[in-house]
């Protein structure tokens, strides 16, 4: 590796520590090193244009980041956890578990882990604080835990980046995020049914069951919006781009027209604040082809296979390795940025290997989506905290038994493949 390399990383790091945005510290770093070389430092530009303008799918983005805000902006997340009380909230510890199932079903429409914990988060833990049923500790931990359901179950904003830099079907990732979400809905539920009989959480008075076909004819149409967009997919109808946008489109005519809780101020509150996160994410893809480009010039990629080839790894122990390196760096590091750039560095490896591109994505994004609630830099946690005001350290003191079920649950992913590969060879994947 050159000087220049050098100089760019302890820059980008530099930045980095001192506060600085990870996007903007990489473009500034990247610029650096264009220059050491003698590069016009323009191709910064080109780089960032040309990938993010050549990408069809990277529009996928903003269309599923909309379609989640304009259903946070409706009555759709009450309605939702009022289908979920009706279902679960009669065993013991019911409003954690209505908490987890309320997850996983938003999962199948927003894609985003924050979107999640924003849109559900406030109401599901007032109604957990209720007569301080739950500790506030408690039902902020397992909002956060259940929030990284979000882009597993898809759609997934975080599979469309790994399918970006992977070159791996975006439609085969969303099949492989089918049980592990599955998988680790129930690892929380376990758990919190474990925790609900150790803590004594008094049951909760249970919803008639005839209350619930009239829960869940009100909740239906939102309860459609997955089908919709996966049958569109998977069906033929669509690509995963095409049916981000009918998932926007559907989102915003059933929070308009059909349950009428959406202005028209609304709309605008709802259309600037998705265009901010997307300029926000868009900045660090961007960032993100730059710093690729000079790796890809520093031939690192193949440096990396070289050395992993000459340790004469199995595969097994390869991805376990990798994945105790995700879990260190999710510590310090946001999910996209270890997507975008840290990812990218092993995926030859991966394929010299013989490693499936998708079960490496998808354990890759379980990985990283824990990551989002392990602290210090757990993005979920600060969300959390600045939606409730319950304080930071009160929610990463509750927090380590939730990371600890989501890790073994992770382990069983890696070490059993087919959790993985099991609905993407059924629609036909051979990879």
């Amino acid at each position: 590796m050159s000087p220049a390399f050098y100089w760019c990383i302890a820059l980008l790091f530099g930045l980095a520590g001192i506060g600085a945005p990870v996007a903007l510290s990489m473009i500034v770093s990247s610029i650096l090193y264009l220059f050491l070389k003698g590069q016009d430092v323009g191709l910064a530009a080109e780089q960032m244009i040309q990938g993010i303008y050549d990408s069809f799918l990277l529009l996928a983005i903003p269309l599923f980041i909309t379609a989640a805000n304009i259903m946070n902006a409706g009555t759709i997340s009450e309605r939702l956890l009022k289908f979920c009380l009706a279902l679960v909230g009669r065993f013991r510890g019911g409003l954690g578990h209505v908490n987890v199932v309320a997850n996983m079903i938003f999962a199948g429409m927003s894609g985003s882990a924050v979107a999640d914990a924003v849109g559900l988060g406030k109401i599901i833990i007032g109604m957990m604080r209720q007569e301080n049923r739950y500790s506030a500790g408690y039902a902020a931990a397992i909002t956060a835990a259940a929030s990284t359901i979000g882009p597993i179950i898809p759609p997934s904003i975080p599979m469309v980046m790994y399918a970006l830099i992977s070159d791996t079907s975006i439609g085969y990732l969303f099949l492989g995020g089918f049980v592990p979400g599955i998988m680790m809905g129930f690892a929380l539920m376990i758990l919190n049914a474990r925790m609900a009989r150790i803590e004594n959480v008094p049951l909760e008075e249970p919803v008639p069951r005839s209350e619930l076909p009239r829960l869940t004819l009100r909740a239906f149409p939102a309860l459609m919006m997955p089908v919709i967009l996966l049958f569109g997919i998977y069906g033929g109808a669509t690509t995963p781009t095409e049916a981000a946008a009918i998932a926007a489109l559907y989102a915003l005519i059933l929070a308009t027209f059909f349950y009428r809780a959406v202005s028209f101020g609304t709309l605008y509150s709802v259309f600037l604040e998705s265009g901010r996160a997307t300029a926000s994410v868009g900045l660090v893809i961007g960032a993100s082809l730059i710093f690729n480009y000079i790796v890809a010039a520093e031939n690192i990629p193949a440096q990396v296979s070289t050395l992993m080839k000459g340790l004469d790894v199995s595969p097994l122990v390869f991805l376990l390795g990798v994945n105790v390196l995700f879990l260190i760096l999710g510590c310090l590091l946001d999910a996209t940025t270890i997507i975008l750039v840290i990812i990218p560095l092993f995926i030859p490896t991966c394929k010299a290997l013989g490693i499936d591109m998708v079960h490496f994505g998808v354990t890759a994004v379980v990985n990283c989506m824990i990551g989002l609630i392990t602290p210090p830099y757990g993005v979920l946690l600060f969300v959390i905290n600045a939606i409730t005001g319950i304080p930071l350290r009160t929610i990463i003191k509750a927090i380590w038994p939730f990371i600890g079920v989501l890790v073994v649950a992770l382990l069983i992913m890696l070490l059993v493949p087919q959790t993985v590969l099991f609905l993407p060879r059924l629609f036909g994947y051979v990879g």
